[in-house]
């Protein structure tokens, strides 16, 4: 952590154990993020909602790295207020997952990045294609939002969402990606797949040769069974990733 920056933290002690909890794996996600290298400076936020105040949510400082984030220096905010960033987090970012949380009660977790196949991939009009095991978590499980500018308008949040719908991910337009989960791990993990997809689709096509797409009884197929597998077995690596935080630095878990 900079010693330098002067930042407002909570007590573990002071707050529900499911609260902490929340803010555990929230702080992973964000070091996970950096770890991966899809952060991007202080820029870019991940969110989650807090447990038992289901119209609040936690999301980073805005002026802090990736890396100067710990679970009792996360934000706690109402997706009810029209956000001033002297409260200390991004607007943009207060306004993407703050609308996507408020509409999707059964979300509780929301990853968005910027990073450079993220950006390729949405700037396609054709989109995601299912050529891949990575692409397929996403079959007919992600939307598509046009480009509005920079998000800081409350009113877009409406667009947004009806382009999320009920999926799983959302591509948005020369802009970047969001993956939503019931956890923080289904969230991370589908934007590792979703980034995998892309990275995968973009080689292939730079060959110039013809793509071998998955047929759609397939694909739903596999769909349904990564859904089966992301609600059960697909959990125990949650665990595997929170030490190889740990193995590096556990600054995250205070």
């Amino acid at each position: 952590m900079n010693t330098h920056l002067k930042i407002a933290a909570v007590a573990e002690a002071d707050i529900s154990p499911a609260e902490w909890q929340a803010r555990i794996d929230l702080a992973a996600t964000y070091r996970l993020i950096a770890r991966y290298g899809w952060d991007d400076v202080i820029y870019n936020h991940s969110s989650m909602r807090v447990p038992g105040e289901d119209r609040k949510f936690l999301i980073k400082r805005h002026e802090l790295l990736y890396t100067e984030v710990t679970a009792s220096n996360l934000v706690k905010v109402s997706m009810d207020d029209d956000l001033d960033e002297a409260a200390g987090v991004n607007r943009p970012g207060f306004t993407l997952h703050g609308g996507v949380l408020s509409a999707r009660p059964d979300v509780n977790c929301a990853v968005h990045v910027h990073t450079e196949t993220g950006m390729a991939i949405s700037g396609l009009r054709h989109g995601l294609r299912m050529v891949s095991q990575a692409a397929i978590r996403f079959y007919n499980r992600v939307g598509y939002h046009d480009y509005e500018g920079i998000t800081e308008d409350f009113g877009e949040r409406a667009r947004i969402n009806k382009a999320l719908g009920g999926s799983r991910a959302l591509i948005l337009r020369n802009h970047g990606l969001l993956t939503v989960g019931k956890t923080a791990r289904e969230a991370f993990v589908l934007m590792k797949s979703l980034l995998e997809a892309a990275h995968i689709q973009l080689t292939m096509e730079a060959t110039g040769g013809a793509l071998a797409e998955i047929p759609a009884e397939i694909c739903e197929k596999t769909a349904r069974q990564y859904e089966h597998h992301d609600s059960g077995r697909g959990s125990a690596d949650w665990p595997a990733y929170l030490r190889m935080l740990d193995g590096v630095d556990t600054s995250w878990r205070s």
